[in-house]
């Protein structure tokens, strides 16, 4: 994985925590630095750069995308702030045209969290080629899969050479494979960041398969989209939104119920049906590490009722056949 559209350098790793861990060291991030970055998101993207002594700064979320509210970075950015994380949440893309001006006007770094956005696009750019650099997944709950593996983008050319060296703990050891220097040694801080033989071989496969992935995703995305068109006019739940700028890559499927209450007994109701519906993230800033760790800024008014509202709908490759048993069932019970 040499290259990704608009990347100037894709480096996998051995996961995505580990591609962010990197963009953490490769922005010289020090003690006393702050990021910015939603609640509403997992862990690691938080705790890359906590691992550094960064306080991670949590704003609110938009309530039609559910990704970073970029009306609310100018209140967040401070002397300290060194970074914004945008995070394209279910392969949708952020505002980033809005988002990377703002960083420009600062003299701030961006650098995505493109987890769940392999092969989704904003405005025609690739998500994970809009920053400086980003942090793919592929886990094993993602689009296109290894079990555990990530990659780091790298579209700022400067960043590229020390990222190489970070990778291979802290060597010029790519530069010895390339026949630049006649022997490696330690130059920088790094760690062993690099996936193993058998995974990138797995990945590689899926990639070549990644077109066809996309497509029956899409597909399966789609037919819940239109099956529950009747109870969002009815107001029974809200659908997801995707701005006409953003092609998604149909990471998930998920359905904002009215209330906490509606959606345990929806879960439970589904769960009798033996259909297996979840929630999604409890939001960093009201976590025991986020409160400890990181601050908050603003209200998070949208991050907080949208967590308790939020169930996922099965999605996955061979769902096709059984898909209409959980369209029926959603239907039945709401």
């Amino acid at each position: 994985m040499a290259s990704t559209p608009g990347s100037q350098k894709a480096l996998l790793t051995h996961s995505c925590t580990a591609a962010l861990e990197m963009t953490a060291l490769l922005a010289n991030l020090k003690p006393g630095d702050e990021v910015i970055m939603p609640s509403y998101t997992f862990v690691s993207t938080a705790n890359a750069f906590v691992l550094r002594g960064v306080t991670p700064v949590f704003v609110d979320i938009r309530a039609d995308t559910l990704n970073l509210d970029e009306t609310k970075l100018d209140g967040a950015i401070t002397a300290r702030t060194k970074a914004i994380v945008p995070v394209h949440y279910a392969g949708v893309g952020c505002e980033m045209d809005t988002i990377c001006a703002i960083a420009e006007r600062n003299n701030l770094l961006v650098i995505e969290d493109a987890a769940q956005a392999v092969s989704a696009s904003y405005k025609g750019k690739m998500l994970g080629s809009i920053g400086h650099m980003a942090a793919l997944s592929f886990h094993e709950t993602k689009n296109v899969i290894c079990g555990e593996g990530g990659a780091l983008l790298i579209n700022d050319a400067s960043f590229v050479e020390r990222a190489e060296i970070i990778r291979e703990k802290g060597t010029n050891r790519s530069k010895f494979f390339r026949g630049n220097v006649d022997k490696y040694t330690w130059v920088d801080l790094g760690s062993s960041f690099l996936p193993g033989e058998l995974t990138a071989a797995f990945l590689a496969a899926q990639l070549d398969a990644s077109a066809e992935i996309l497509r029956r995703r899409l597909a399966i995305w789609n037919s819940y989209h239109v099956a529950f068109e009747e109870l969002e006019l009815r107001g029974v739940c809200v659908r997801p939104t995707v701005p006409r700028e953003c092609l998604h890559n149909a990471h998930m499927y998920y359905l904002l119920l009215p209330t906490l209450a509606l959606r345990t007994e929806f879960i439970a109701k589904m769960r009798e049906k033996g259909i297996n519906c979840v929630f999604h993230y409890v939001p960093l800033h009201s976590s025991p590490a986020g409160m400890k760790f990181g601050r908050i800024s603003g209200s998070m008014d949208v991050t907080n009722d949208i967590s308790e509202r939020l169930v996922r709908l099965p999605l996955w490759l061979g769902l096709e056949d059984q898909q209409q048993r959980v369209i029926d069932a959603v239907r039945s019970i709401l």
